[in-house]
């Protein structure tokens, strides 16, 4: 008759297993087809991108500002809190594994008077070591467990998705910071040619040979040129201070040497495939990871419908006596508890569809990721080719209008041509210089677009749960 008992444990046990598998199920993956080759070609070869990429601009001031930045970024140190709050949450859950053992000491005086009679007096003296064991049978903890390792990694993504963020915004603000002060140093070059022009204006007007409009119309583009500095200076200043604020510097105390974007180097970069891009993005990771743990949290709640089984046990002494174990008697007791939910107003069941549209909404959430990250490096190979173009072009621009107004004053020295001919020219040649600044700055915001878009040379770890692995 004892047989049946013996069998027991390991009909549970299959019982259990059964049940696990009915809980837990591999996340639906994302319906995204990804391409075999980009649509833009790449005017490099296929290359691996360094962590260090900034480096390959040539500048050392960029560099160190990006090192500093890495270590005083307070978003970066909220991004770091957030780790570790996570890998606490690990702990918490992983803890939810083992026993809990409590000790507990109880010490009770108790007089009792009554009308007649003595009084009476009970002293009592309790020790006891209560412990208490959830059997996770259905894999609800384990779940659990599961989720928060998926978040801490989704976690540590978001902290070197920032750590990415805040490299390209650093890099980005200096090449804009180092382009306004070309435009400035251009804008102040352009008054010197102005007021060259408005010196031979006068000298004509004083020998007769212009009218007084001609010395007006030259003021006012002179003035106009002036009128271009104050702007540009205070673009130059903001752009200033939000670049220290990048680095975790106070403004005031904050300085960059360099003044062109003229001697930066502009490296090409090679896309490689983009299959490889969705274990070269943390983004992209992050969002994985986040769908892991919905997935885990998922099969927690579906776990939370079937019976629970906890076992309790404690050993203690008790004594008659106040603060004193004398003739103590010894008390044991084990006991084994199951539980099955009946009636909870279906709040259970509202957590387990709650917990499978969250997943639902991960998916998608995963598969726009993934398509913005597609677009990221096609728009960054698309911008490169035709920004280089872009600057070629405006360098010829420049050349010719340059060339032109040389024409113009002579003509207009001579006599052969009026001063709106000249201004015009001066006007060609303004605009050519600064569109031909802004040119080279959009080259080098590309390249920097392009190594965020490629992930920045991060790779998934090798080890890290992938969504469709089991």
């Amino acid at each position: 008759m004892r047989r049946p008992a013996r069998r027991l444990p390991a009909a549970l046990l299959g019982l259990a297993m059964l049940a696990g598998c009915a809980t837990t199920s591999a996340p639906p993956q994302p319906a995204v087809p990804v391409p075999d080759v980009w649509r833009e070609p790449a005017a490099a070869a296929r290359t691996e991108v360094p962590l260090d990429w900034w480096r390959a601009f040539g500048s050392e001031e960029l560099a160190a500002l990006i090192v500093e930045a890495l270590a005083g970024s307070p978003d970066l140190a909220v991004a770091s809190e957030r780790v570790r709050q996570a890998e606490a949450q690990v702990r918490v859950a992983g803890a939810s594994l083992f026993p809990t053992l409590d000790l507990g000491l109880t010490a009770l005086r108790r007089d009792t008077r009554a009308e007649e009679g003595p009084a009476v007096n009970v002293e009592t003296t309790n020790a006891t070591l209560s412990a208490s064991y959830e059997v996770d049978l259905w894999g609800r903890l384990a779940s659990g467990v599961r989720a928060a390792e998926a978040s801490l990694a989704a976690s540590r993504y978001d902290l070197e998705t920032a750590r990415l963020t805040l490299v390209a915004g650093v890099a980005t603000a200096y090449f804009d910071l180092l382009s306004l002060r070309n435009r400035l140093a251009l804008a102040r070059e352009n008054v010197a040619t102005a007021e060259r022009v408005l010196a031979l204006v006068e000298a004509r007007v004083r020998n007769g040979a212009a009218s007084p409009l001609d010395l007006v119309r030259q003021r006012a583009a002179t003035a106009t040129q002036r009128a271009a500095i104050p702007p540009l200076e205070l673009q130059e200043r903001q752009t200033l201070s939000a670049l220290a604020i990048l680095v975790g510097r106070p403004p005031a105390a904050f300085a960059v040497q360099s003044d062109s974007v003229d001697r930066l180097a502009l490296p090409e970069v090679g896309p490689g495939l983009p299959a490889e891009l969705l274990v070269r993005r943390p983004d992209l990771a992050a969002a994985e990871a986040q769908l892991l743990a919905a997935n885990a949290d998922l099969a927690a709640a579906r776990a939370a419908l079937l019976p629970s089984l906890t076992l309790t046990g404690s050993a203690g002494l008790a004594s008659g006596a106040l603060l004193a174990f004398g003739n103590a008697a010894t008390i044991t007791t084990v006991a084994a508890a199951l539980a099955q939910p009946i009636f909870d107003a279906g709040r259970r069941r509202a957590q387990v569809d709650a917990a499978a549209a969250r997943e639902r909404e991960l998916v998608e959430t995963y598969r726009a990721a993934i398509l913005a990250a597609l677009a990221d490096v096609e728009n960054a190979l698309a911008a490169t080719g035709r920004n280089a173009q872009a600057e070629a072009l405006q360098r010829e621009v420049r050349t010719q209008a340059a060339e032109a107004l040389r024409l113009a004053e002579i003509r207009y020295r001579a006599g052969a041509d009026d001063l709106l001919v000249v201004l015009d020219a001066q006007r060609t040649l303004f605009q050519a210089q600064d569109q031909l600044a802004q040119a080279r700055r959009a080259r080098l915001q590309t390249a920097v677009s392009t190594y965020r878009a490629l992930g920045g040379g991060w790779a998934l770890p090798a080890e890290a749960p992938r969504v469709g692995a089991r």
